[in-house]
């Protein structure tokens, strides 16, 4: 874990950022940018005794500091309004208009500060029939079509670890567009709202599918596609001590290699193409499989192009060769956590800092952001912030 101490690295140092406390996206655009340097500071609700999350550590928290303030104060308010005045940017998850109503809308932040770049990030997107209807990452990506090509035939699609609403089509997407538009304010001077909806940066991800769809090479059909786990040469299988392996070895030299290594002699089964023909070799690849354990299988095919790895549990990918050869994850606060990504080869990301807890930067962030030591005193005696003492 990096001390106090520790020089700041990454491409965005020098960029300071404030983030609304809430859930799922936008505190994992915070870590990114974070993680990469830039100051974040998340503004958290003075926490109630007993939710302070004190045995609980939340990677996502990572690399900024919290500064708690009751924003049904006025002065709360306007604390938030001076730190935006010292900004570059601003993100935010909250229901279209939640912001608006605490006065810290678009509005009244670009008075304040007309470079200000406003992230926001929800569902449904901040207008339409649904933008002030409740939803959750499964919900997202099923208005888009992705949920309905995941699964098996026959059976509704499985519920999705919520990473492809939440943290790929919301959080990153935020981020995308964070960085473009502080590109953007350093030439034209001025910010604007990034409206990051998480139906449209799944449906953005999709596009290669939809056009396989409009070539009709696509069918609205579950587990009937090359990369739904209709083909043979796409798909899991179990193995004999109940695990699994992943095999994928879609193209034809990929695919001969497999078929070497397996020792399978393809000239009495379907084409490798045939659909129709998929089925049958999924039975006998099932079968195959099914005969030697999932270490056995790795020792036999990775490293190879068969293009195969192990179904790892989150337990055991951080002693993989591969992940703990490029350091893919790495022990902070007492815990496995993913380590920042991308890589810079000059400017390297890290985590800066251990996961906040609510108010225990308040004073010394306030300070450090320009407001002076009699005013943070004062607004702490007045319970408009909140400093952390344990």
């Amino acid at each position: 874990m990096m001390s106090a101490e520790t020089k700041v690295s990454g491409p965005l140092v020098g960029v300071k950022v404030i983030e609304m406390a809430g859930k799922g996206p936008a505190p994992f655009c915070a870590m990114l940018l974070a993680d990469m340097g830039a100051d974040v500071i998340r503004i958290d609700r003075p926490a109630p005794l007993g939710r302070e999350h004190d045995n609980y550590v939340d990677p996502q928290l990572r690399g900024r500091r919290s500064v708690a303030v009751d924003l049904k104060n006025p002065d709360g308010v306007e604390v938030v309004l001076k730190l935006v005045e010292k900004a570059d940017v601003l993100i935010e998850g909250f229901r279209p208009g939640v912001m608006e109503r605490l006065g810290l809308g678009p509005d009244d932040c670009h008075v304040r500060n007309a470079k200000l770049v406003y992230g926001r990030v929800t569902g449904w997107g901040q207008d339409g029939p649904l933008a002030q209807v409740a939803g959750h990452d499964l919900n997202y990506i099923a208005l888009t079509g992705a949920l309905h090509a995941i699964g098996n035939a026959g059976a509704p699609p499985p519920a999705p670890l919520a990473l492809i609403g939440d943290f790929g089509g919301g959080g990153t997407f935020l981020a995308i567009g964070v960085l473009a538009a502080v590109l953007e304010a350093r030439t034209s001077g001025k910010g604007q709202v990034i409206d990051a909806a998480m139906v449209d940066g799944v449906s953005s991800m999709l596009s290669f599918t939809y056009g396989l769809h409009a070539a009709g090479w696509w069918k609205d059909e579950p587990e009937s596609n090359l990369f739904d786990g209709g083909a043979h040469m796409y798909a899991n299988y179990e193995t004999r001590d109940g695990k699994a392996i992943s095999l994928a070895p879609i193209e034809v030299e990929f695919y001969d290699q497999f078929m070497e290594i397996m020792g399978i002699d393809v000239a009495d089964m379907p084409a490798r193409m045939d659909r129709d023909g998929w089925s049958q070799w999924k039975d006998k690849l099932r079968g195959i499989f099914l005969q030697k354990t999932r270490d056995e299988w790795c020792d036999l095919l990775e490293g190879t192009d068969a293009c195969f790895a192990p179904v790892l549990t989150m337990a055991e990918a951080p002693t993989h060769p591969q992940n703990v050869a490029r350091q893919t994850f790495v022990e902070n606060e007492g815990i496995t956590q993913p380590a920042p990504a991308p890589r810079f080869s000059r400017t390297p990301a890290a985590i800066q800092r251990p996961s906040p807890k609510p108010g225990e930067h308040s004073a010394d962030t306030l300070s450090d952001w320009g407001l002076d030591d009699e005013e943070v005193a004062a607004l702490i005696a007045s319970g408009a912030v909140v400093q952390r003492t344990t």
